[in-house]
């Protein structure tokens, strides 16, 4: 009879390719540490990955900075927690946070953050902006309270949703995808949040104002809405998605904008600097072509995102 370890062991040789192979390519080195400028508004990538990890990048999320201060996250993908440590930034130090939605590529960190930042002596609530929802997409409240909440699969964490608040309390912002959008203000920002077209799934995309400066977020979405073109018009830096090639269809098209969009959409938009990001490697094995696509369209600059980039951003 052949012992149960043996039988374990040849079982995970073949769930993992075999002796002395790789069934995925392996991933990018570590990415270095970019400067921020210290003075005036910045953006950090902390995730420039999707869903897939196999290229080395965690996924989606970015922080805003205001003279070298985090103010906002926006997005907390797998990856972003320990991104933000290698950043130098403490979850503590949070100002607020916009999730744009709640698939697992742009959320799945942020209980993680939420854990570190229990172990300072942060007591301000924690303000978080987020979509309404539907099923099977739950909205910002119901979604948190699924992880957070009495019945949670992190109850004993369920402290964040209570009104003492203890360790801190969440300040939940849900804004209807369906709408025309909301602002919200708070220390010195003004954050505008507006429905935007990712398939089935209940999303935002966001313009955030600060000190001189407006970046847009587009978030995942596929840049047809006029609503999200109204309100990222003359954008000092837009965050684009460039999650799939320009010959993608099927679900990949519904979901996504491809490159010729992007350009159109930063060209009417009328953006200052474009930064491509969310890569995935259908989208990378294609990236000449989709910058080429862009250029044809928009002729300002175009940066192709890496985690731990840093964006100045001038104001216009």
């Amino acid at each position: 009879m052949v012992p149960r370890a043996l039988v374990f062991l040849a079982l995970l040789g073949l769930a993992c390719g075999g002796t002395g192979s790789r069934a995925e390519t392996a991933p990018n080195a570590a990415p270095s540490l970019r400067p921020c400028p210290e003075r005036g508004v910045a953006v950090r990538v902390l995730g420039s990955g999707g869903p897939i990890v196999d290229d080395g990048r965690a996924s989606s999320g970015y922080l805003l900075l205001v003279d070298g201060e985090p103010r906002l996250l926006v997005d907390a993908g797998g990856g972003v927690a320990l991104r933000m440590a290698q950043a130098g930034v403490a979850p503590r130090a949070l100002g607020g946070v916009l999730l744009s939605h709640v698939h697992v590529d742009h959320t799945a960190d942020f209980v993680a953050l939420l854990k570190s930042a229990s172990f300072s002596s942060r007591a301000d609530a924690l303000p978080v902006v987020g979509p309404s929802g539907d099923d099977p997409f739950p909205a910002l409240g119901p979604f948190l309270e699924a992880q957070l909440g009495e019945a949670g699969a992190w109850r004993y964490l369920g402290g964040y949703l209570r009104e003492e608040g203890q360790p801190f309390r969440l300040r939940l912002d849900e804004v209807d995808v369906a709408g025309e959008g909301r602002e919200l203000e708070g220390a010195g920002l003004r954050v505008e949040a507006v429905g935007v077209p990712h398939g089935p799934v209940p999303a935002l995309g966001f313009v955030v104002h600060a000190a001189d400066a407006r970046v847009a977020f587009a978030g995942d979405q596929r840049l047809d809405d006029p609503r999200f073109l109204a309100r990222a018009r003359g954008a000092d830096l837009l965050v684009a998605h460039h999650a799939i090639p320009e010959a993608a269809e099927g679900v990949g098209a519904r979901l996504h904008a491809r490159p010729s969009q992007i350009g159109a959409f930063a060209r009417d938009a009328e953006v200052g600097e474009l930064v491509l990001s969310h890569h995935m490697q259908r989208s990378l094995a294609r990236l000449d072509e989709a910058r080429a696509l862009i250029a044809h369209r928009y002729d300002g600059p175009v940066h192709v995102a890496e985690d731990l980039d840093c964006y100045g951003v001038a104001a216009r």
